[in-house]
């Protein structure tokens, strides 16, 4: 099997401009934050954007260490997951097992609420889209570790790096509680380079603007 290349940041970010998921303008969050941009993985919902970015996230995945299962948070992360392991098996020629949550536990079948890959024991990388306030990734970390899961990391597709309730981001508040590392495919610095590099430099001028706001 073939090898592809790197993550390229400026690839994605085009990908995700090209289908909507990636939106320059004026959004006002559930936070109540007006931001200069808005980003929704969700809109990656054909197979080529999937594939676009389940190769990120395999790429990503292939420099980490511990990954012995991937696993996807209920709802949006299943198909994230799903592709990532097709990925790594295409791309990398690495098998590695995946599995997911359901939001209520099954009583009848197998039952629980796991489903897929064994995770007692196992190291596990929990692929996401983005942490906003970090509540669904500490109950997944919940549900995992009361599975007998080793938490080896998470890997998201955006990190906004904008504070949180205090002066930490959410993914700051993530990995210091939880003591894990939190990597993201682009960040907002990403994002920035992206328009500078395009010369666009009213929406550059809001983000900066927007940094010196929220930003970390």
């Amino acid at each position: 099997m073939t090898t592809q290349a790197a993550f390229n940041p400026q690839a994605f970010i085009e990908l995700a401009l090209s289908r909507g998921v990636l939106k320059f303008g004026e959004f006002t969050l559930k936070s109540g934050r007006v931001s200069p941009y808005f980003f929704n993985a969700g809109l990656l919902n054909d197979g080529e954007a999937l594939t676009g970015l389940a190769a990120g996230y395999a790429a990503k995945l292939t420099e980490c260490d511990n990954v012995e299962v991937v696993f996807g948070p209920a709802y949006k992360g299943i198909p994230f997951v799903a592709a990532t392991a097709v990925a790594l098996s295409q791309n990398h020629g690495v098998s590695v097992p995946w599995g997911f949550n359901r939001k209520e536990a099954k009583d009848h079948g197998e039952g629980g609420v796991l489903v897929g890959a064994a995770v007692e024991g196992k190291k596990v990388w929990i692929i996401d889209d983005v942490i906003t306030a970090g509540t669904a990734i500490r109950e997944v970390v919940t549900i995992l570790k009361n599975a007998g899961a080793q938490i080896a990391g998470v890997l998201v597709a955006l990190d906004r790096q904008e504070k949180g309730q205090g002066e930490l981001s959410a993914i700051q508040e993530v990995q210091k509680e939880l003591e894990i590392p939190v990597h993201a495919l682009i960040t907002m610095k990403d994002l920035m380079d992206y328009l500078d590099a395009k010369g666009d430099q009213e929406a550059l001028a809001k983000m900066e603007a927007y940094r010196v706001k929220y930003g970390i």
